[in-house]
């Protein structure tokens, strides 16, 4: 279980808005999460992963306390062990498709297996200069999943895929979400394209 109680300041264009939001994430559950743009969903995902701190709150997981601002608790995101999909994918220009998995991970059966569901097995020894948009954005969410986290933040994770990668993708992820367990996090523009993920829906604005 995820228990979340956040205040975040947001820069807007409209001037000054506070995030506030008072949820709870049951574990292995998936969360699509949409809503306006500037309304504070990628801020959402970066503070629960300890990238960003909010002015006020409490962020629990499975008992374990990530964040207290009153108590003046604040876990680093190497401790909070989060997986993260950056909307700009964040990969290391100098690192192979093959050397971002075995950084994260050094379980070959497990990178192999992740080679297959994005389809990059042919791609191992390319940079990413040399993968297409797709390309990248899938390794990104293979790199994430490489660690097996017990919590998965993704941020518009499906953007530069075409619709037949993407139903293939979300179709192999469901699959790995159920087996971790893992509990998921997705930001999204446009729920319906999830339709393949059973999960609840949480609007930001």
């Amino acid at each position: 279980m995820i228990s979340i109680e956040i205040e975040k300041k947001l820069k807007a264009y409209k001037g000054q808005q506070i995030l506030r939001l008072k949820e709870q994430f049951p574990a292995g559950s998936i969360t699509k999460i949409y809503g306006p743009s500037g309304a504070g969903k990628t801020t959402f995902l970066k503070t629960i992963a300890g990238f960003t701190e909010p002015e006020k709150g409490k962020i629990k997981v499975d008992g374990t306390t990530w964040l207290d601002t009153e108590l003046k608790i604040n876990l680093s995101p190497q401790k909070r062990m989060a997986g993260f999909v950056f909307q700009d994918y964040a990969l290391f220009p100098n690192m192979t498709v093959l050397q971002h998995l075995e950084y994260a991970t050094a379980d070959s059966a497990w990178i192999t297996r992740l080679l297959v569901i994005g389809k990059l097995e042919p791609f191992a020894t390319h940079k990413p200069e040399y993968l297409s948009g797709g390309q990248q954005q899938r390794l990104a969410i293979l790199r994430a999943l490489a660690v097996k986290p017990q919590l998965l933040l993704m941020d518009e994770p499906f953007s530069a895929l075409d619709p037949e990668n993407k139903s293939a993708l979300i179709a192999e992820l469901k699959v790995v979400f159920e087996k971790l367990h893992t509990t998921v996090l997705i930001v999204t523009h446009n729920p319906q394209e999830l339709d393949g993920l059973t999960g609840r829906e949480l609007r930001i604005q």
